[in-house]
């Protein structure tokens, strides 16, 4: 039985429910000798964290990391790296008066019949607020790669149908949704503003790159990167489907159109998105993924409770009008976490 540890040298462990006391996670394989603070997940932290703009949840939630072990004087030691978040702002009380009946597009169902319980209070298990573990273990994975100056950033690409024209990586950080493209930022909020009046939910789509990663990671057949990356970026709730490089336009190419020329500098463009067989080819790992609306919408619903009886539901609580841009910090850390993974893979390789 397991389903909640990820990664093959450097593996983390995730544990902890939206409503309990608490929230964490536990990274193992993580290399010695690299300087880290609670201050540098922290910040990774601030970027998820609920209750900071337009239509996210208004649950006010600090999110202070606490590092319990495998850090000293400043230093990873090695050792398992333990992180709890204490839950701070929690009110259950919504969530009394459905805790017998099945929400739509959540996992209330699947729990019930996989495990014959669930906690119901704001999803347990199955909350988007399990990924501050994630979040917590990008945030070291992040500081592994910076050893090999690899970097990732994402941004929004698309949210509620409206998409960036322009990509002005300046850009990303002036705006809430993180859009590359000012003008489409304005319209994404009113678009938030209109989606919200309505009592609905909307999702979109998140562009995430990886720059400076050198060739040569990944493995062949069922290890190949871009399978560890699609899991890794699948495992998020929210996330219905990933793109590699050209994504699903090649369906429509012709190979001479798909494959990318090699010339004396390397790949004379990159409709691979960065990744060949399975390992890594030295040019930019594109990918992006597609987020599902959140599914908590305050419009009456058609269900059925435990007994199975029809019963309309009506959600209350405090939910966010979309996963976009929370959820961009999370995309970053599971990227992060795949690569790390690999990049130690590969030194075991080369020793």
């Amino acid at each position: 039985m397991g389903g909640n540890s990820f990664g093959t040298l450097f593996r983390i462990t995730t544990w902890g429910e939206s409503h309990g006391e608490a929230l964490g996670v536990v990274i193992d394989g993580c290399p010695s000798q690299i300087d880290l603070s609670e201050e540098d997940i922290q910040r990774e932290m601030e970027r998820r964290r609920p209750g900071q703009g337009m239509g996210t949840s208004p649950r006010k939630e600090r999110d202070r990391v606490k590092i319990l072990s495998g850090v000293f004087e400043g230093k990873t030691t090695g050792t398992p790296i333990s992180i709890i978040l204490w839950n701070e702002d929690v009110n259950s009380t919504p969530y009394n008066e459905i805790k017998e009946i099945y929400r739509p597009g959540h996992a209330d169902f699947t729990y019930q019949v996989k495990y014959g319980i669930r906690d119901h209070r704001g999803g347990g298990r199955a909350s988007a607020r399990e990924t501050v573990g994630r979040v917590a273990a990008g945030a070291i994975a992040k500081k592994v790669l910076e050893q090999e100056k690899i970097k990732i950033f994402a941004y929004t690409l698309e949210l509620g149908g409206v998409r960036a024209e322009k990509i002005d990586y300046e850009e990303i950080e002036k705006n809430f949704f993180q859009c590359p493209d000012r003008d489409a930022a304005i319209a994404m909020e009113k678009k938030v503003e209109e989606v919200k009046v309505e009592g609905d939910t909307i999702g979109g789509i998140v562009e995430i790159l990886v720059r400076g990663c050198p060739p040569g990671l990944g493995e062949p057949v069922f290890d190949k990167l871009e399978a560890d990356l699609a899991k890794g970026l699948m495992s998020i709730g929210a996330v219905r489907g990933v793109e590699v490089g050209a994504g699903f336009r090649v369906a429509q190419m012709f190979g001479s159109q798909c494959n990318d020329p090699l010339g004396p500098e390397g790949f004379e463009k990159n409709d691979a998105g960065g990744i060949l067989g399975g390992i890594s080819n030295g040019m930019d790992i594109v990918l992006r993924v597609a987020v599902k609306p959140i599914p908590s919408i305050l419009q009456e619903q058609r269900t059925v409770g435990h007994n199975r009886s029809p019963v309309s539901i009506q959600i209350k609580g405090r939910h966010d009008i979309s996963a976009i841009p929370r959820i961009i910090p999370v995309c970053e850390a599971m990227v992060a976490i795949v690569l790390a993974d690999h990049l130690l893979r590969q030194k075991v390789y080369e020793s």
